[in-house]
């Protein structure tokens, strides 16, 4: 079982930056992969970015250049670094296991407005 928190969002104006944190817990986190998706308002979760136990990483299109995730596997932490934000990026941050996704985070909301 992992219990996944997220948080680090919030309102920015567009081009502005944020660190959204995912703290994961139980011992099986460094042994699986992990990622980030998001949800607009009235629209389908979608993928964002992953990153592998080795850590190597997966992008959506839509962020690729400028969100960047990591993972800090001996504190259990997950991370997107998201610059150069845009209005669409406006949605509830999760992360979650990948790609089974049966672990999900309540997710934090970020909003991109001036």
């Amino acid at each position: 079982q992992v219990q996944l928190v997220e948080s680090g969002g919030g309102l920015v104006q567009p081009g502005g930056s944020l660190r959204l944190s995912c703290a994961a817990s139980g011992s099986s986190f460094r042994l699986i992969s992990m990622g980030w998706f998001r949800q607009a308002s009235g629209k389908q979760r979608e993928f964002v970015a992953s990153i592998t136990v080795g850590g190597s990483t997966n992008y959506a299109e839509a962020v690729k250049g400028r969100f960047t995730v990591s993972r800090d596997n001996a504190k259990n932490m997950l991370f997107l670094q998201m610059n150069n934000l845009k209005p669409e990026d406006t949605a509830v941050y999760y992360c979650t296991n990948v790609p089974r996704n049966n672990y999900w985070g309540q997710g934090t909301q970020v909003t991109v407005s001036s």
